[in-house]
């Protein structure tokens, strides 16, 4: 019984060091993600997606602040400032 409880122990321990890390995207890839045409900028089509009701007005007032040019479209830079971005 102590071998068994030894090993169970052992292997328990030994389970966070298998399980795979969930690597976080980069912001850069988050841009890439969302830039659905490949255009180099994100839209604000783009940017809120399919989201509705509450997430779509948090969508909306995100992408407002974010756009500093007023050109109705996100550069890499602006993505990156503003805040969180949206999922």
């Amino acid at each position: 019984m102590k071998k068994f409880l030894a090993f169970f122990v052992a292997a328990v321990m030994c389970v966070p060091a298998l399980a795979e890390e969930k690597k976080k995207p980069t912001t850069e890839e988050q841009f890439k993600k969302v830039d659905a045409n490949s255009d180099g900028k994100v839209s604000k089509a783009e940017f809120v997606g399919k989201k509705k009701d509450d997430k779509l007005t948090k969508a909306e007032e995100l992408f407002k602040k974010k756009d500093k040019n007023k050109d109705d479209s996100l550069d890499l830079e602006e993505f990156k400032s503003g805040g969180k971005n949206v999922k």
